[in-house]
C-alpha cells in the first residue's frame, strides 16, 4: 500500500508553475495581437470610410493623395496617442489599485484629473488661454500640484501616508476641486465653451507636439512603475508584513505615487479627464492573472490601449459623420462592464 502510494503521480508544483508561467505569456501575446488589431482599425475606420489597400499603399507607396494624407497624419498622430494615454491611465490604474489596496480606485483619486481640470480652467479664465497648445502646460501642473497637496495632507508630517488617508484626502480634494472648477465654468460661459470638448476626453484635434510633449513624462512614470512592481506584491499583503518580508515601504509608496502622477497627469493634460480605462482594465486584468502586480501591471499596459482605440473607433461610427468624444464612450462601455465585474465576488479583492 505505501509503495502503491508513494508510486502515485502527484502534481509537480514547479510543472504547475512553468504551465501557468506559459499561459500568462501566450494570454499577453494574444493581447498584443488584440492591440495590433485594434490599431489597424483606428487606422482605416473613420468618417471617410477607406479600403485596406489604401491604407497599406499610404505607408508603402505614398502617392501624396488626401486619403493617404489623412491616413498617415491625422489618423496616425490620433492613434498613438490614444496607444500612449491608454496605457498610461492602464498603468496608473493598477499602481493605485495596489496602493490602496482597493480593487475600485481609480487614477484621479490622487485628485490628478481634478487638479488638471481647474488648472485649465484659471488658465482661461484669467489668463486668456485660448488654444489646446497652452492648455497641456497648465493641466500638468494643475494634476501634479494636486497629487503632491494629497500626499502632505495624507502624510500629516508624519512620514508615509496610509491607503486610507490617501484615498480620503484624494477624494475630499477632488470634489472641492471639481466643484471650483464647475463654478468658474458656468459663471463664465465662454470659459465653458472653449474647455468643454477637452473635458468631456478627446484624442481628435489635438495639436501637433502633443505626443512629444507627454511621452518623456510617460516613460519616466512607467520606469518607476516598473522599479516598484516587486514591491507592490508586499505591500498588498500589509505594512507590517511587508516590511517583516524586507520590502521597502518608505521607498515603494513615494515612488509609486510618482509615477501616477506622471503617468495621470500626462493623459490628462493631453486629452482630457478619461473615466473607467483605469479603473476598469485592472479590475478585469486581476481576474486573468490573479494577484500578481507584475502581471496586472503588463497586462494592463496592453488591454488598456486596446480600450482606447475600440472606445475612438466606436466614436467615429456611432454617431456618423460627427463624432462621439472618446471619453464618454469608454463610460459608456466601462459602467457595464464593471458592475458585472464587481458582483464577481471572486475577482472583488486584492
Amino acid at each position: 500500500m505505501l509503495e502503491q502510494r508513494s508510486g502515485r503521480q502527484t502534481p509537480d508544483l514547479a510543472t504547475r508553475s512553468r504551465g501557468r508561467m506559459t499561459g500568462l505569456l501566450l494570454g499577453l501575446l494574444l493581447s498584443v495581437g488584440l492591440l495590433v488589431a485594434a490599431t489597424l482599425l483606428s487606422v482605416a475606420i473613420g468618417s471617410a470610410m477607406l479600403p485596406l489597400d489604401v491604407v497599406w499603399r499610404a505607408f508603402t507607396a505614398p502617392d501624396g493623395s488626401v486619403s493617404q494624407i489623412t491616413v498617415t497624419s491625422a489618423r496616425v498622430d490620433r492613434t498613438l496617442l490614444a496607444i500612449v494615454t491608454g496605457l498610461a491611465l492602464g498603468v496608473a490604474g493598477a499602481l493605485i489599485q495596489a496602493l490602496t489596496r482597493n480593487p475600485l480606485a481609480d487614477p484621479g483619486i490622487l485628485g490628478v484629473n481634478a487638479g488638471a481640470g481647474f488648472a485649465v480652467v484659471l488658465a482661461v479664465a484669467f489668463l486668456g488661454v485660448t488654444s489646446i497648445e497652452q492648455y497641456l502646460p497648465f493641466a500638468f501642473l494643475g494634476a501634479l500640484a494636486a497629487a503632491a497637496l494629497v500626499y502632505l495632507v495624507a502624510s500629516g508630517g508624519r512620514g508615509v501616508p496610509t491607503p486610507l488617508r490617501l484615498t480620503l484626502v484624494g477624494v475630499a480634494l477632488g470634489a472641492v476641486l471639481t466643484g471650483l472648477t464647475q463654478t468658474l465654468a458656468l459663471i463664465d460661459v465662454n470659459t465653458f465653451d472653449r474647455m468643454r470638448f477637452w473635458g468631456a476626453g478627446t484624442v481628435a484635434d489635438r495639436p501637433a507636439g502633443t505626443l512629444g510633449t507627454i511621452l518623456p513624462f510617460v516613460l519616466v512614470g512607467l520606469l518607476l512603475a516598473a522599479l516598484s512592481a516587486r514591491g507592490l506584491n508586499a505591500i498588498a499583503l500589509g505594512d507590517d508584513l511587508a516590511k517583516s518580508l524586507g520590502a521597502k515601504v518608505t521607498f515603494t509608496r513615494p515612488v509609486v505615487v510618482i509615477a501616477v502622477t506622471l503617468l495621470c497627469g500626462a493623459a490628462t493634460a493631453a486629452v482630457g479627464p478619461i473615466v473607467f480605462v483605469g479603473l476598469m482594465v485592472p479590475h478585469a486584468v486581476r481576474w486573468l492573472t490573479g494577484p500578481d502586480w507584475r502581471w496586472i501591471l503588463a497586462f494592463s499596459a496592453v488591454l488598456a490601449p486596446v480600450l482606447m482605440l475600440v472606445s475612438d473607433v466606436l466614436g467615429r461610427l456611432i454617431v456618423l459623420p460627427a463624432e462621439l468624444q472618446v471619453g464618454i464612450v469608454t463610460a459608456l462601455i466601462g459602467a457595464p462592464v464593471l458592475i458585472v465585474l464587481v458582483r464577481r465576488q471572486e475577482v472583488s479583492g486584492v
